[in-house]
């Protein structure tokens, strides 16, 4: 018998076997690409639950500047401490005293106060404290009157009451224990026709819900540089900024703007909403300030023109502006 008819030539078989090839790579490769893409994902879901981890484990209710820079800021900046009642440990804040503030005929003196909450994860009290020399030049050159700055500690989540997290409820801390803090260590008005709060960034987030929270407590309010998209996200995805990170459904700057439109006998807000032009959430912004208008709050606004998002350099261009909106709110 003649096999050799019986036997395909061999381009034949390289046809079968490319025929027969082609598909399962295709396949292989298919798997490998989803196998990949889970492993990504996976990984991504780890990450951010690895990074709020580090983020909480590195955060410290006393972070003051180190050494050589607390050096270099003026001696009317201060840092202080006080013992949390609820946590049973110190709390720093950075001070700005008026100038004048200990001479003896000032001794029955009452102050203003404005409180700054800086931007950023974790909270530290360091964070804005440079801001303290803009402050101080507008008090020196009679452009505001006399007033005291603080620069709290936000928290592990930046003015979020985080309970998942040890000693996590930075918005509790400062709104029912510095302020009152303060109001009892130094000479404020301990009212709220003189009270002011100002944010930049994370700060401006947690300003803007403090603000509608408790009305009751800021005859001033400056949200700035707001990252109203992701409080955006957090309303619309029931109290979630993330896979990681979940708050109470309508714990957000967005809902709680809207809560407060409705509620009756409120005192009256009328913020300034301040933001550089060239900021990444520069748009953000303007479409949070279209929805004060639908909710019919009204609010003031200062766009820095080629400000990014830096509260330090809209300090430098146009930090007077704001200053003066609280003094003019504080009366004389």
């Amino acid at each position: 018998m003649n096999f050799t008819a019986l036997t395909p030539p061999l381009g034949d078989n390289r046809k079968l076997i490319d025929r027969f090839m082609k598909p399962l790579s295709l396949f292989f490769i298919l798997f490998l690409s989803l196998g990949a893409t889970l492993s990504f994902a996976q990984k991504g879901k780890l990450s951010g639950k690895a990074k709020l981890k580090a983020q909480l484990e590195s955060h410290r209710w006393t972070s003051p500047l180190p050494e050589e820079k607390a050096k270099a800021l003026p001696k009317n900046v201060r840092h202080a401490t006080f013992k949390s009642p609820s946590m049973k440990i110190e709390v720093g804040y950075y001070v700005v005293l008026p100038y004048g503030y200990h001479a003896p005929e000032n001794k029955n003196k009452k102050y203003p106060v404005v409180y700054h909450l800086h931007g950023g994860r974790p909270g530290a009290e360091s964070k804005s404290v440079s801001l303290a020399g803009f402050v101080l030049k507008a008090m020196r050159t009679g452009k505001i009157q006399p007033t005291l700055y603080v620069f709290p500690n936000g928290g592990p989540m930046s003015w979020y009451n985080f309970p998942q997290a040890e000693n996590g409820l930075g918005e509790d801390v400062f709104v029912k224990e510095l302020i009152p803090h303060v109001d009892a260590t130094y000479r404020t008005f301990g009212t709220r026709s003189k009270r002011g709060i100002e944010g930049f960034s994370q700060g401006g987030r947690g300003t803007t819900r403090i603000m509608f929270k408790h009305p009751e407590l800021f005859g001033s309010t400056a949200p700035g540089g707001s990252g109203y998209e992701p409080e955006e996200k957090i309303r619309d995805n029931e109290g979630a900024e993330s896979g990681a990170i979940k708050f109470v459904s309508g714990y957000d700057a967005w809902s709680l703007a809207k809560a407060y439109s409705k509620r009756k006998n409120v005192p009256p807000l009328k913020p300034m909403l301040w933001v550089g032009a060239k900021g990444f959430n520069y748009d953000y912004n303007l479409k949070y300030m279209i929805y004060l208008d639908q909710l019919g709050i009204s609010y003031e606004k200062l766009i820095v023109p080629d400000a990014p998002h830096s509260a330090k350099i809209i300090y430098e261009k146009k930090g007077l502006e704001l200053m003066q909106f609280h003094d003019r709110n504080f009366g004389p």
